[in-house]
C-alpha cells in the first residue's frame, strides 16, 4: 500500500498560480480526474492534497474536493500564520464541509525574503495555534533557511515539522554541503520529519538514480524510514517524469512500508 503525500490541483480558470512560468508546461490545468488513473495504476491507495498560493479561498476548496473523491486522504492548507484569530479560523476551516480532512498547515516560506521569517513572534505564535489544533506543519523551504527551521523546531517541541522535498538540495549542481550538515540538524529534533519529493525537478535533466542517491541516502541516514514519507510533487513532477517513474525511482532509492505507508498514516492521522 502507498500514500502519496504530496500532489496539487489547480483550475487557472479559477486562479491564476503565478508561480508557474508562462513557458511551462504545467501551465494548464490539473485535476483529480487527470491524477486519479495513474495514482489507481501506480498502486496508490490515498493522496494528500497540498496548498500552491497564499489566498484563504484555496483551502476549503482543497478541503471540499476532499469531501468528494476517496482518493484523497488528507489536505494540507493555508491560512495566515501572522493573524491573531488563527486559532479560530483553524476552528472554522474544521467545520467546512471536509474540514475533518484539514491534517496540516503551508506557507510559502520559500518565496520569504527573510531567511528568518519563521522565527518572528507572529508566526510562532500561529504556529503553536497549529500545534493546539492536533495539525502538522509543512516546511516548504530553501537550503539557506534550514537553519531558521531548526530554531523554529526547537521552540516548538509539540508541533510536527514536515520538511517538504528535502529541504530542496542543489541536486543539479551535485553539492551536499552545507544542505546535509543542516538536514542532520532539523532530524536531530524528534518532532521532525521529511518528504521523500521533489528531487527530480531538483536535479538536472539527463539525472540517473545514481546522482539522486546521495540526497536519498542522507536523509535515510538522518532521519531514519520511519520519519520519511513518499511525496510524488504531481503534477509539478512531470516536468521530469511521468507519475509512474516518479514512484518507481522512489521505490528503487527507499522502497520500505514506513516510507511508502506507515509514516503518512501516523503523522498525520490519517
Amino acid at each position: 500500500m502507498t500514500i502519496d503525500t504530496h500532489v496539487h490541483v489547480w483550475d487557472l480558470s479559477v486562479r491564476d498560480q503565478d508561480w508557474i512560468a508562462p513557458d511551462s508546461p504545467v501551465r494548464r490545468d490539473f485535476s483529480l480526474a487527470d491524477l486519479a488513473p495513474e495514482a489507481r495504476a501506480a498502486g496508490v491507495e490515498g493522496v494528500i492534497l497540498v496548498q500552491t498560493v497564499t489566498v484563504p479561498e484555496e483551502t476549503p476548496e482543497l478541503l471540499a474536493l476532499a469531501d468528494a473523491h476517496d482518493l484523497v486522504a488528507g489536505v494540507v492548507g493555508w491560512t495566515d500564520l501572522t493573524a491573531a484569530g488563527i486559532g479560530e479560523e483553524l476552528a472554522r476551516l474544521r467545520r467546512l464541509p471536509g474540514g475533518r480532512h484539514l491534517k496540516g498547515v503551508r506557507h510559502q516560506v520559500q518565496g520569504e525574503p527573510d531567511p528568518r521569517w519563521l522565527l518572528r513572534p507572529e508566526v510562532l505564535r500561529g504556529l503553536s495555534a497549529v500545534a493546539d489544533a492536533g495539525l502538522a506543519y509543512d516546511l516548504v523551504v530553501l537550503p539557506h533557511q534550514l537553519p531558521a527551521c531548526v530554531e523554529a523546531a526547537a521552540r516548538l517541541p509539540g508541533l510536527t515539522f514536515v520538511l517538504d522535498h528535502l529541504g530542496k538540495p542543489p541536486v543539479a549542481s551535485a553539492t551536499l554541503h552545507p544542505w546535509a550538515a543542516d538536514l542532520r540538524a532539523l532530524a536531530e529534533l524528534p518532532n521532525t520529519v521529511c518528504k521523500l519529493s521533489g528531487l527530480l525537478t531538483e536535479a538536472a535533466p539527463d539525472r540517473t538514480v545514481t546522482d539522486l542517491r546521495p540526497y536519498a541516502d542522507t536523509a535515510l541516514d538522518a532521519f531514519g524510514p520511519d520519519r520519511i514519507m513518499f511525496g510524488s510533487d504531481w503534477p509539478v513532477s512531470t516536468q521530469a517524469a511521468p507519475y509512474g517513474e516518479v514512484l518507481d525511482l522512489t521505490r528503487e532509492l527507499a522502497a520500505t512500508e514506513q516510507i511508502l505507508h506507515a509514516t503518512a498514516v501516523r503523522v498525520y492521522g490519517l
